[in-house]
């Protein structure tokens, strides 16, 4: 199963079997017999849930340093007075000026241990270094409620949500509301469409945002809870664009759910949608497609064969997978619902992307060139995968491993074609804090371990990248040397 990159999410995936989480797994309603071609027990970046035991091993750092690469400045982002931090995956935790988005555990507990056992605020590191706790709207006490910053655009406009002292008295789970930052203060809260949860998935630098929100209309809860970004719920979601201060419903594909996850700067907005209300038993969804939606026209992209069809990979529908050209990338199931295969949209086609050699393939993110970046099974006979890089239509590259780790997975990749991502399997013991690692890949050059890139004076170590930019800066996570796990930025050195 795949792990949120935050505590809200590692508490939910918990909770909740599956979510936005990191690398390797089906989804928990979709997929129900759990057929999991090479992502079987082989997590990158798999958490422990907070408060576990660990066993605090020194994790080895590679002794070669490998050439061709820069070295790194480790900069961590610290915490809001609790033990724990991280940067936002999947997302866009980190823009083109070196702003970066994070969450952090405050020193407040919450006793209810429902999305995390202390309450989390979303913060952001401006490229001074200052921290920028971010604000809750009017009427919302920050010292018992939590917020989430979920996307970053380029002018520094954020998204996510924040609960709001509320459960749901049809889930008993904390309400959330959908809320935007501005990029100069400021925070706005958009409602819903009646329902007692929402969040924002995506800002463009105009001012709008894109999400789901639910209505008061009563849903099975599985359906609900599927297009809600894995929270749960028990009316219906539905897609929304935030314009001009006003909440506006983007209607569905002919089913009752949807859900938007990314827009751009020209106003498309990507998402996705049942079709129907009829539930498959493959899936234990309804068919699902993606959509691309434009002022008030909403079009369905279609199938490689099956009924399952998500943005991005099927556990994580969020983060950079819509670019400026309007190529987006998904995942669909094949004929049979037994397999899935990453897709490129772009000129009214959708575009198998295949795999390096094994059954199936998911995408993560795209760049403004068109490359692409995720993971992929690379052979029948192997339970592991394998991160990868797409160029667009042109083919594709295995981008390797760091021995002696066994699997790896892509998440970034940005405009000099350098892709980060994480290794899992680097020891025999789960438990170690060396059983993850961060790594780093150009073109030309062999897959390295960013701990290997690290100046010295650091003592933490990196088990997972989750972004970078044109700077070349990183943003990722890293354990303390007694478990604990905060955000980091790397920023390249110049000699």
């Amino acid at each position: 199963m795949f792990r949120f990159h935050h505590h809200l999410a590692a508490a939910l995936a918990a909770l909740l079997v599956a979510s936005f989480a990191a690398p390797n797994a089906a989804p928990a309603a979709a997929l129900s017999r759990q057929h999991q071609p090479g992502y079987r027990s082989t997590q990158e970046g798999m958490a422990r849930p907070h408060g576990a035991a660990t066993r605090p091993r020194a994790a080895s750092i590679p002794a070669v340093v490998p050439a061709g690469y820069p070295r790194y400045r480790l900069i961590d982002l610290g915490t809001l007075g609790g033990p724990e931090s991280n940067t936002i995956f999947p997302a866009r935790t980190l823009n083109h000026r070196g702003t970066v988005i994070a969450n952090a555990q405050t020193a407040v507990s919450d006793p209810n241990c429902l999305l995390d056992c202390y309450f989390d605020h979303a913060f952001l590191r401006r490229p001074n270094g200052r921290i920028f706790e971010l604000p809750f709207p009017v009427g919302i006490d920050p010292v018992v409620n939590t917020s989430l910053a979920q996307d970053i655009a380029a002018n520094g406009q954020l998204g996510g949500f924040v609960t709001n002292g509320l459960m749901d008295p049809l889930t008993g789970f904390p309400q959330l509301r959908p809320v935007v930052w501005g990029a100069f203060g400021g925070v706005w809260n958009l409602g819903t469409f009646g329902g007692n949860s929402g969040a924002v998935n995506m800002v463009d630098s105009w001012g709008n945002a894109v999400g789901a929100a639910l209505n008061t209309i009563p849903e099975d809860p599985d359906l609900a809870k599927f297009m809600n970004g894995f929270i749960p719920a028990a009316t219906q979601a539905r897609a929304f664009l935030w314009k001009g201060g006003k909440l506006r419903d983007l209607g569905t594909l002919g089913g009752n759910d949807a859900a938007a996850f990314a827009i751009n700067e020209s106003g498309l907005v990507y998402g996705i949608s049942y079709t129907d209300a009829v539930v498959h038993d493959s899936t234990g969804l309804p068919t699902t497609h993606a959509f691309l939606w434009r002022n008030g026209s909403m079009r369905d992209l279609g199938t490689l064969g099956g009924t399952l069809v998500t943005s991005g990979s099927l556990n994580n529908p969020w983060g950079p997978v819509l670019n400026e050209r309007g190529q987006a990338i998904g995942t669909s199931t094949l004929a049979g619902d037994e397999s899935w295969h990453a897709f490129l949209w772009e000129n009214g086609k959708m575009v198998d992307l295949g795999t390096l050699g094994g059954e199936s393939s998911e995408p993560l993110a795209i760049n403004e060139q068109g490359w692409i970046v995720g993971r992929s099974d690379y052979s029948p006979d192997s339970p592991d995968h394998h991160a990868v890089l797409w160029f667009g239509r042109k083919g594709k590259q295995d981008l390797g491993v760091v021995a002696p780790c066994h699997n790896s997975t892509a998440t970034a990749v940005n405009a000099r074609g350098f892709v980060v991502g994480g290794l899992g399997g680097c020891t025999d013991d789960p438990g170690d804090l060396g059983f993850s690692s961060a790594f780093v890949w150009r073109p030309g050059r062999r897959m390295a371990d960013l701990n290997s890139l690290v100046i010295a004076g650091s003592n933490m170590h990196i088990e997972f990248a989750t972004g970078i930019n044109d700077r070349g800066e990183i943003a990722a996570n890293a354990y303390l040397p007694t478990g604990e796990i905060h955000g980091i930025l790397l920023v390249p050195v110049t000699k």
